[in-house]
């Protein structure tokens, strides 16, 4: 088993503040989660992921940081990232992502009984995600600009929906630099 010595990865480096005093977003966005997964899937990225988030997650998985870090996590640049997987569309899933497929019955239009499959991607980690899930989609770079943020909202089915988020609020999600009291989320 190769041992990782989590004392030599540096910290995640700070997130730039808006320097903005009345950014686009000055009336707050709505946002509540689905539970898609699409945030979770789709071309290359990284999630990274800190030191801390490790002994979290290590404990939440009820095994040693250094097991975490050999099974789940990958370096990139002296730092962290969860690893990814292809999955049979060719997307790139995180390790975490758990897709099933569920059957139940439904009426069609004429009344007659037929059985609907549908697909549900859950989080196997949820209650250990590390802070670039939790703070979704509030990322500096959803932020940039109304048009990125309503891009993001394609793949997105939350955005622009559900609870809305003051500036206040937003810019604490976005400015983060671990576990915000009260991530984003589907309630």
């Amino acid at each position: 088993m190769k041992t990782v010595n989590l004392s030599v990865l540096p910290p995640n480096p700070d997130p730039q503040p808006d320097p903005r005093p009345n950014p686009w977003y000055a009336n707050g966005l709505r946002f509540t989660c689905t539970q898609c997964g699409n945030c979770c899937t789709g071309g290359p990225g990284v999630v990274w992921i800190s030191q801390e988030e490790i002994v979290r997650l290590a404990d939440h998985l009820r095994i040693t940081p250094e097991q975490t870090v050999e099974r789940y996590c990958r370096k990139i640049g002296g730092r962290l990232s969860l690893i990814e997987s292809r999955n049979a569309r060719g997307e790139y899933d995180c390790v975490f992502l758990r897709e099933e497929r569920i059957a139940r019955p439904e009426k069609d239009a004429d009344g007659h009984d037929k059985r609907v499959v549908h697909t549900r991607r859950t989080c196997t980690a949820y209650a250990a995600r590390p802070l670039q899930c939790r703070t979704w989609p509030f990322w500096s770079e959803n932020l940039a600009s109304e048009e990125i943020w309503n891009r993001s909202s394609g793949r997105c089915p939350g955005m622009n929906q559900g609870k809305r988020y003051s500036l206040e609020r937003i810019a604490k999600l976005r400015d983060a630099t671990d576990w915000p009291d009260s991530a984003p989320g589907s309630k």
